[in-house]
């Protein structure tokens, strides 16, 4: 745990019109609802979305808290708290989350992505895999427990090919359990999941892409970028009731701006400096 140090690594935290946050990727809908019924209980935002603004727009992207978004769209909300962040801040990380997808019938699996139209699956080994994927040679590629390595290959822009990613997760995302994880490597896996059928290996999407996708109303797969945020905001607990108030986002923001004052002054701001484990409660 480290002292404040400067403005540098305070959070910006602002209300914003939800109508003004365009996500860019799907929300998931086996976790919206649970999302929505938790606010409803506990009236507070507990760790508020990340977004980055849109050069040119009103509009933001969400970089993190798809759900929370859509959840707060469900309940009505007119405005939400949210961490804005710089996206060409060096300090920010774009990676890519990697799908453990397991279950018993293995077949089912590679039946339903053979059997989408426009992708193929091509033999190939995990250095030549990689290479493909960093030159987008490839859509993505799949890592089987016993050594086996696909292609997944498909043509077209950046769109087409976004809608058959898309195709792909929705292939196994409903009828195979699956997990994130942030490695391919099956040694590093296995010992931790059973039934592993396949682990799913994404490509990198850079900054100007998901902001180019997103401003243009397509939606990558939930669970397939990972924004790494420097000074993350968490365990903010704003009352929904001051969101769904009847003020103006001037209002509401003079509100936060003097919650964060008395914040500071009760010395209720931690920063983190090293690397955090966090095991949900």
């Amino acid at each position: 745990m480290g002292a404040l140090h400067g403005a540098e690594r305070m959070p910006v935290l602002r209300f914003v019109s939800v109508a003004d946050l365009i996500p860019h990727e799907q929300a998931d809908q086996v976790r919206t609802e649970p999302l929505v019924q938790r606010l409803r209980t506990e009236g507070v935002l507990k760790n508020p979305p990340v977004v980055a603004p849109i050069p040119g727009e009103p509009r933001y992207v969400v970089l993190d808290g798809a759900n929370r978004v859509e959840a707060a769209r469900r309940l009505g909300l007119p405005h939400l708290v949210v961490q804005v962040v710089d996206y060409e801040d060096p300090r920010l990380v774009v990676e890519a989350w990697t799908h453990v997808v397991s279950g018993e019938d293995p077949k089912a699996f590679f039946d339903a992505v053979r059997g989408i139209e426009g992708i193929t699956l091509e033999p190939s080994e995990r250095l030549h895999a990689r290479a493909e994927l960093a030159r987008r040679q490839a859509l993505a590629y799949l890592s089987c427990p016993r050594g086996e390595i696909y292609l997944v290959r498909a043509e077209g822009d950046l769109y087409r090919r976004t809608a058959l990613l898309n195709l792909l997760v929705d292939a196994y995302k409903s009828r195979f359990r699956f997990y994130r994880t942030a490695t391919d490597q099956l040694e590093q896996i296995l010992p931790y999941y059973d039934q592993v059928i396949a682990v799913v290996v994404f490509p990198r999407y850079e900054p100007a892409e998901i902001i180019e996708l997103a401003r243009n109303g397509a939606r990558l797969p939930a669970g397939i970028t990972r924004h790494i945020i420097p000074y993350r905001a968490l365990r903010v607990f704003i009352p929904l009731e001051i969101m769904a108030a009847p003020l103006s986002l001037e209002e509401k923001n003079a509100w936060l701006a003097d919650w964060f004052r008395r914040k500071l002054a009760a010395r209720e701001i931690r920063v983190y400096e090293e690397s955090v484990v966090v095991f949900d409660e």
